[in-house]
């Protein structure tokens, strides 16, 4: 099947058309970027140099940090550079990686939540063998697994709009190449393709998220077996993992989990999954857990002397 359309470029729409609008959020957005960057860079490097952190655990949350800071710089960069210039054009291949690129990313996060999940399942009903269990060995084969389904996840997008015909209308609706507003650009019935995005990310996405609320429901619930230290341990883990789930899966149920349309509060819901939220994981996971404030403490008070 071949590629059939006349569109080199589209046209990406800003958040809003006000030059001063822009102005204001050229700043925010670069500011967010930078404390994203800084915040999720900050917990890679601690979790590699801490002797304390080597808990597989602490891997993941370095792994998810890593990929938080990739998975916003495929987005926020380029939103930053068209508020700035007021140019928010893109050629069609550029688009077509963009897409791939976010929804690969994306689906890594969707899997690794999923993984820390299990993890934490494992470090709550199975703590004598947590660490035979979690061996380095299966931890990677893991984070190889997040790769397979960031790939399961992103490939058919990039195949189904790549094979659609655009005809000349290339104005996206939308500060990035996402599913929904290309689709409304094809010159060609879309009904396959928007089922194929229902599957993929709507049912999917409401699937793993009531599967991660059951899973932490069920660890939460076996509390009361701990001491209490060991109860407001978990607790405080676990409960940073919920906020991070229901922060990034929420907004993308509210955007998929519906006929193939857009929607004017779909720009605010991909900004807060795909700008806020890489942000304010760091935050949670430290401020939330006694183990990574201290380490970053100590780190910071070494370079200092």
């Amino acid at each position: 099947m071949e590629q059939r359309n006349n569109v080199t470029e589209f046209m990406l729409l800003e958040l809003t058309q006000s030059l001063q609008g822009q102005k204001i959020l050229f700043a925010v957005f670069l500011l967010i970027y930078m404390v994203t960057m800084a915040g999720n860079l900050l917990i890679v490097i601690t979790v590699m140099l801490s002797p304390t952190l080597d808990a597989p655990m602490f891997f993941f949350l370095g792994y998810l940090s890593l990929m938080d800071a990739i998975y916003s710089t495929t987005v926020t960069p380029k939103m930053i550079n068209d508020l700035l210039y007021e140019k928010g054009t893109i050629s069609f291949e550029a688009c077509m990686a963009q897409l791939f690129v976010v929804h690969l990313f994306g689906g890594i996060d969707i899997t690794l939540l999923v993984v820390m999940a299990y993890d934490r399942y494992i470090a709550i009903f199975k703590p004598l063998h947590y660490l035979a269990i979690m061996s380095q060995q299966r931890c990677t084969l893991l984070l190889l697994l997040t790769w397979v389904g960031g790939l399961l996840h992103a490939v058919p997008h990039v195949f189904f709009v790549y094979h659609l015909p655009f005809c000349g209308h290339n104005v996206i609706d939308h500060f990035f190449c996402d599913m929904y507003p290309l689709m409304k650009l094809a010159c060609t019935n879309t009904y396959v393709v928007g089922l194929s995005v229902l599957a993929n990310d709507g049912v999917m996405s409401v699937a793993i998220f009531i599967i991660l609320l059951v899973s932490y429901g069920v660890i939460l619930h076996s509390m009361k077996n701990l001491s209490q230290e060991g109860r407001h341990k978990a607790l405080s883990t676990c409960g940073s993992h919920i906020i991070v789930v229901v922060l990034f899966f929420v907004p993308c149920i509210i955007i998929y989990v519906r006929p193939p349309s857009t929607l004017p509060i779909d720009k605010p819901l991909t900004v807060f999954y795909t700008v806020i939220t890489p942000m304010l994981n760091p935050l949670i996971y430290t401020l939330r857990n006694a183990e990574m404030k201290s380490a970053i403490k100590k780190l910071w008070t070494r370079k200092q002397n």
